[in-house]
């Protein structure tokens, strides 16, 4: 196969912004993180080093952390297929992940076990409602729901902010078919368990995650199955615990230390912004960029037991282009 690349800019940091051509290529759509390019039968996917919080797109890079998602995620779907189906096959480049082509389903499956996050923000407002789920009363920051509850949002497009949806306003919209949505929750909750299990064996405990789902035309079988779509159990998508800390410490009432990308919307808060008109990003020096990079690595070794093999700095446009173009 030949193919041909149309750079605007050599010199650009691809893994913050991507701007590649490759034969046959169908679409290109370009997310919060990650640069999906669509070919007839399937889709090379890039986990660039940009980095989003409160749906916004941060400034500037983070170095390896397109490494860690792409890597991550590719340890975790590998771990769920014999579970649910999935769009991953390949991964043939640390930062290029390589699978079936599938029509996002338009709502994200964010499931909880612990009252965290945007789930304990709502509940502090006094509200008792949260994607049309009730929540149990007497509750405190960190604590664990009786079961793990899903609470869905919309898929937003081009950065805009995802929006919280109940499953009566998913179905009386039509985003999803009543047959799609019980197929969602059924594999939302098997992944949930499996990632729970995953986790403990770690010594984590996973709090809260999202999951995305696409329809897949299989021609061989002449039907559209549902699949998962996208990253799993990722600190981009997930919210860890240290299970050897978390009873005493909620026993205590002190803070839960967690593992996940929570530390970087808390350093954003800490400086006055959370994503809303008017606020200023503050600045990304390269001691805040560096400590970023640090975690995420970090991470990645807290959710495998192995220790990153961070690449040579060659993940420029030529080096992803040349990978990609040779698992076509």
């Amino acid at each position: 196969m030949t193919s041909k690349s149309s750079l605007k800019d050599s010199t650009k940091d691809s893994t913050k912004d991507s701007a590649l051509k490759f034969e046959n290529q169908t679409d290109f759509y370009q997310g919060k993180v990650r640069d999906v390019y669509s070919f007839p039968n399937f889709v090379a996917m890039i986990a660039s080093d940009r980095i989003s919080a409160f749906d916004v797109v941060l400034p500037k890079p983070i170095p390896y952390k397109g490494q860690v998602l792409n890597q991550l995620a590719a340890y975790f779907l590998q771990n769920a297929k014999d579970i649910v189906p999935n769009w991953f096959e390949t991964s043939p480049h640390p930062q290029v992940s390589i699978g079936k082509k599938a029509k996002t389903l338009p709502v994200e499956m964010v499931i909880r076990g612990y009252l965290a996050g945007h789930a304990w923000r709502t509940y502090n407002e006094g509200k008792r409602i949260l994607c049309g789920v009730e929540l149990p009363e007497g509750m405190k920051e960190n604590d664990k729901f009786p079961t793990p509850i899903i609470t869905p949002s919309t898929k937003a497009e081009n950065g805009a902010h995802d929006e919280d949806i109940s499953e009566e306003e998913i179905l009386k919209q039509g985003l999803v078919t009543e047959a799609q949505w019980k197929k969602m929750v059924n594999y939302t909750h098997l992944l949930f368990r499996r990632g729970t299990a995953l986790a403990a064996e770690r010594g984590l405990i996973l709090v809260d995650t999202k999951y995305e789902f696409g329809v897949y035309s299989n021609e061989d079988e002449n039907n559209e199955e549902v699949i998962l779509i996208d990253e799993i159990h990722t600190p981009d998508s997930s919210r860890y615990f240290y299970a050897k800390e978390y009873y005493e410490k909620q026993e205590k009432g002190e803070r839960q230390n967690q593992l996940s990308k929570e530390f970087v919307r808390e350093w954003l808060m800490e400086n006055g912004f959370q994503g809303k008109e008017g606020q200023k990003i503050p600045e990304m020096t390269e001691e805040v960029i560096n400590r970023i990079s640090q975690r995420y690595c970090h991470l990645y070794f807290l959710l495998t037991g192995k220790e990153l093999e961070k690449k040579p700095k060659l993940m420029n446009e030529k080096n992803i282009f040349e990978a990609i173009s040779s698992n076509l």
